[in-house]
């Protein structure tokens, strides 16, 4: 079945909801994603197989040259088929397009070889800090200079 990529393209929020709950493992929990994705977002894509979503990825922005790729996900009946890498190139069209030099994307090391083999990123430095406390193991990370 032929698989219809979209920027921008419109979507159902319980779908979007499911297809991403599904992915980060914790339950749907009701998210506006329309609401969140106009508030927030450069763009984002989304693959529909027949009438369903089957992947999506979000490109939010700071409003200049940056562009940031977030909630890559794809159902698990269509992973394998080069899902993932056609919502990826397609946003790196749709933000070069909008004037965007800079295509950021954070991930986990079991992604690497998605991210920079597969979709063309190249590996930098970056930080992360915590904002939920909880959610650290060991609690504070500050560094003392």
């Amino acid at each position: 079945m032929t698989i219809i990529y979209g920027w921008r393209a419109g979507f159902d929020n319980a779908a979007l909801d499911a297809l991403h709950a599904a992915g980060f493992g914790y339950s749907a929990q009701g998210i506006d994603w329309k609401g969140r994705l106009d508030r927030h977002s450069l763009g984002w894509v989304c693959a529909h197989q027949e009438d369903e979503l089957v992947g999506f990825v979000n490109v939010t922005w700071d409003g200049g040259v940056h562009a940031f790729l977030v909630d890559t996900v794809v159902a698990t009946e269509a992973r394998g088929q080069g899902v993932g890498t056609t919502l990826v190139a397609t946003a790196v069209t749709g933000a070069r397009e909008a004037g965007c030099q800079w295509l950021h994307v954070d991930y986990e090391p079991h992604l690497t070889s998605f991210y920079v083999e597969a979709c063309g990123f190249r590996p930098t430095a970056a930080g992360l800090m915590a904002l939920d406390l909880s959610s650290t193991s060991g609690g504070n990370h500050a560094v003392d200079r």
